[in-house]
């Protein structure tokens, strides 16, 4: 009879934050795993920076205007640690649920008052974090918030129906990023994007373009979790009268969510504007069809002419430096009658220091 590979009901997230307040949003995330689960998905993704919200009035605010500086502020005030009270919050509802989750969230660092990362939480049915990435490059106005993620948690996770991985935004149309994540035997990817893009970028392209492409180049199924402008961000966010209609265009041209598999089509969707839950079912053994003819990650493929290295070091701001424990250890006092300060063969003089 040979192997199987499992059918697997997904889910994509289409909707808005309860902008800048990260209580308020973990509840409504907690709403939606529930939900989700509820409808049979055992995998669901979410939208970009989707707790607290996405830093998008760099689109239209002045980057250096009082306002701007404003929101960063609670942005940051608002953004969540790993671990802590709401990612235990996260774990349980996916336990709940019985769900794997990847969730889009504004990261910052334990203990510090400043640092802030554009990150992804991958979650399991046992209600543990299996995973956190951190976007590689922020887009534009983000580089004002969020700083570069390490490449430490650039590859998927594992699950009873095989890896799966994300990327955030413009990532997904990072090639080596996503070959990275290919070559390490990706099935399905999620794919996270905020509610929209500045005047001139339409988001909806955007996302049909790249992750079709990248869905058939990887022969691999890709969810579309996408962020919406609701009337309250609307409120908050717009200043003039040019914000206000800026912002009603994106509301109205919003959504975008979809599934896509191996062969670039859509499983699901597109979604039009509104808030939802999306759901495909998707056969995996689709992928094995569509690599059977093309594999970029195996066969359809030439290692001797091309490779990829990917630097996985999680990155230190600073090192400490001071004596080495071993030699102060063979300087101890009453060490065989040696006086105080002279330097067995072995040991390095003092004053020389060893990294950390």
């Amino acid at each position: 009879m040979g192997d199987m590979l499992p059918t697997v009901r997904v889910a994509a997230i289409q909707a808005a934050p309860v902008f800048l307040d990260r209580e308020a949003t973990t509840e409504k995330a907690v709403r939606l795993l529930r939900e989700a689960g509820a409808g049979g998905a055992k995998l669901v993704g979410f939208p970009e920076g989707f707790i607290p919200g996405h830093p998008l009035w760099y689109h239209f605010l002045s980057a250096s205007s009082a306002r701007s500086r404003q929101l960063a502020t609670q942005l940051f005030l608002n953004s969540v640690e790993v671990s802590s009270p709401t990612t235990d919050q996260l774990c349980q509802a996916a336990r709940d649920a019985g769900v794997y989750a990847v969730i889009g969230f504004c990261e910052r660092m334990p203990g510090k008052t400043g640092t802030m990362y554009n990150s992804q939480l991958f979650l399991s049915p046992g209600g543990e974090i299996i995973g956190k990435r951190q976007k590689i490059m922020p887009t534009g106005g983000e580089r004002l918030v969020h700083t570069l993620g390490s490449g430490d948690g650039l590859r998927p996770v594992e699950t009873e129906f095989g890896p799966v991985s994300g990327l955030i935004c413009g990532e997904n149309s990072n090639p080596l990023a996503v070959f990275a994540l290919q070559a390490m035997g990706t099935r399905i990817h999620i794919a996270s994007w905020p509610s929209h893009f500045s005047e001139t970028q339409p988001m909806l392209d955007a996302i049909e373009i790249s992750t079709r492409a990248l869905a058939y180049q990887g022969g691999i199924f890709v969810i579309n979790a996408v962020g919406l402008v609701s009337e309250e961000m609307i409120e908050v966010l717009a200043v003039t009268e040019e914000d206000r209609r800026f912002l009603k265009r994106r509301q109205q041209e919003s959504g975008g969510a979809s599934i896509v598999g191996p062969r670039g089509r859509f499983v699901a969707g597109p979604m039009g504007p509104g808030e939802g839950i999306l759901y495909g079912d998707l056969n995996l053994n689709e992928i094995v069809t569509r690599k059977i003819i093309q594999d970029f990650a195996g066969h359809y493929n030439r290692p001797d002419l091309f490779t990829l290295t990917l630097n996985t070091n999680s990155p230190s701001l600073f090192r400490t430096q001071g004596p080495s424990p071993r030699v102060l250890q063979e300087e101890g006092p009453n060490e065989q009658g040696r006086p105080e300060g002279q330097n067995p063969p072995s040991a390095k003089p003092p004053g020389r220091s060893e990294s950390h």
